[in-house]
């Protein structure tokens, strides 16, 4: 049984004339005869009584007829479907995320993805590297925003560098100022200062701990095992100071002093990351575009 010998049965059926439905599926009627006799073939019973200048349906045409246009419905809903998604009018992308770019990249680029496109969904999960790479691997995600360098660099990945991006150290205005009061702190400075410290598993942890040891010295805690928006709460009490990036500090409202590194300073790269065996979705692939672009 055929699509087509289904689309021929229904117009036949509603017309009630093979020349009449010939015309209504832009065939010609003695194709559309041969088809329908080739379904009666193939289901062993005649779908029409055939009678000059009359042409009905049979119990078995009767009892075929709403089940064709179902079919036929099925198939019509599962095209739209497909073409909504080819539009970018429905979907989903799965973007993964470090915290700190949730706060400071992600607003602008997400709300212009989402005035664009309402309707795709957005579902972003917040982890560090590590496991963004993981969920990556195992399917999870369609696309994640990373820290480069990868802590268990993959061939099964792409990455694009998106951009590079300063650290500053953020503290309270109550508080004196880091660094002796300098302009601008070198790392170096940060020793004899209490840090307040991400979580373990966090990139800027690693990184500015790993800064500090090429010092040669150790960080000194105040409080550790937050999130950014603990971080910088904790900050504002004046708890202490933190490596964080530009783009956060920018966003984070009142209530912090901002004081840049001194040259070379710290940077970390940002990167775009997606399996290489598999093509990100169509909506994926667009929000990628506007990363890459934004």
């Amino acid at each position: 049984m055929q699509f087509q010998q289904l689309q021929y049965f229904v117009a036949v059926a509603e017309t009630r004339h093979f020349t009449r439905a010939a015309d209504l599926v832009h065939v010609a009627q003695p194709s559309l005869s041969q088809q329908i006799k080739a379904l009666e073939r193939e289901l062993g019973a005649d779908l029409f009584l055939r009678a000059r200048g009359n042409i009905t349906l049979t119990d078995a045409g009767e009892a075929l007829l709403p089940l064709a246009r179902r079919i036929l419905a099925d198939a019509d809903t599962a095209r739209h479907e497909v073409q909504e998604l080819v539009q970018l009018r429905r979907g989903r992308v799965r973007l993964g995320a470090t915290p700190s770019l949730c706060t400071g990249l992600l607003p602008d680029v997400l709300r212009a993805f989402h005035d664009r496109y309402p309707g795709i969904r957005l579902l972003i999960e917040e982890g560090g590297s590590h496991d963004l790479v993981r969920e990556l691997a195992r399917g999870a995600l369609d696309l994640a925003l990373v820290v480069l360098p990868l802590p268990t660099p993959s061939p099964a990945l792409t990455t694009v560098e998106l951009l590079r991006e300063d650290l500053v150290v953020v503290s309270s205005p109550d508080a004196p100022r880091p660094g002796r009061g300098r302009r601008a702190v070198r790392v170096a400075d940060l020793e004899g200062e209490r840090l307040v410290m991400f979580r373990h598993g966090y990139d800027l942890r690693e990184l500015t701990v790993a800064a500090c040891r090429a010092e040669g010295f150790e960080p000194d805690f105040a409080v550790e095992g937050g999130e950014m928006d603990a971080v910088l709460g904790f900050v504002r009490a004046g708890l202490g100071v933190a490596v964080v990036p530009r783009m956060v500090a920018a966003r984070s409202g009142g209530g912090l002093r901002v004081t840049p590194l001194a040259r070379p300073g710290l940077h970390r790269t940002i990167a775009l990351a997606h399996r290489s065996d598999v093509a990100p979705p169509r909506a994926a692939r667009e929000l990628q575009r506007m990363l890459l672009e934004r």
